[in-house]
């Protein structure tokens, strides 16, 4: 089993086993740090903190577009709800995630009061 079809079955397992609103207060859960631990981020007093909180923020992205996709392939509101949000969790995701790599292949960054301009 390659990694798309297991992430697949454990999309269509939690399809099965989740209620609308616990979906929906997961997302919630989710989308809501994504801004707090960017912004946290760039107020990082070294690049261990940097990176930390860097990484929870691409990590949180991640997971709202995961319940957002479980909103949609649920069908739990009407299919052109979600798909901005959709779009959005998605670019988010990869510009973090971009982010992350360039930062982490930065050897020479040094200490500052900020690594990302606000």
């Amino acid at each position: 089993m390659d990694k798309r079809e297991l992430q697949n079955r454990t999309k269509q397992f939690a399809l099965r086993t989740a209620a609308g609103r616990a979906i929906s207060s997961q997302l919630v859960r989710a989308a809501t740090p994504v801004g707090a631990n960017y912004r946290s981020a760039c107020r990082a007093r070294s690049r261990a903190e940097f990176a930390g909180k860097f990484g929870v923020a691409v990590e949180e992205a991640d997971e709202s577009l995961y319940w957002l996709e479980l909103v949609r392939d649920g069908k739990l509101v009407p299919q052109d709800k979600p798909s901005l949000l959709l779009k959005e969790a998605d670019e988010l995701t990869a510009i973090l995630a971009s982010g992350r790599k360039s930062t982490a292949n930065t050897s020479n960054l040094k200490h500052q009061t900020s690594y990302i301009s606000s």
